[in-house]
């Protein structure tokens, strides 16, 4: 998977399309990641016995890895990644627009 945690990625579909936010985690068996801010549903817990309140919760659902794009540092506009290697074997990312490492 391309993406790590603390990339700032654009959504390019959905109910968030157009926001940009960073990924607060990555899931690469599911190919999915939770993205900072987005994807969020309101869900209803009930109240078990006095110990605890029945409350609303905000949660933030994962979205699959093609729904979102990594936003290129210097263009600022969504752009896809590319890896090359050094001359030391190590491999870099880099974006593929402006070709800027990442």
């Amino acid at each position: 998977m391309k993406l790590k945690v603390g990339d700032s990625v654009q959504i390019m579909m959905g109910k968030d399309k157009g926001r940009v936010s960073k990924i607060v985690k990555v899931l690469p068996r599911e190919n999915m990641v939770v993205v900072e801010g987005v994807n969020e549903f309101k869900r209803h817990i009930k109240s078990r016995g006095q110990n605890q309140k029945s409350e609303i919760v905000t949660i933030t659902k994962p979205l699959h890895v093609a729904k979102v794009a990594i936003v290129d540092p210097k263009t600022k506009k969504p752009t896809r990644v590319v890896y090359k290697t050094t001359k030391e074997g190590k491999k870099e990312r880099y974006t593929h627009k402006s070709g800027q490492k990442i």
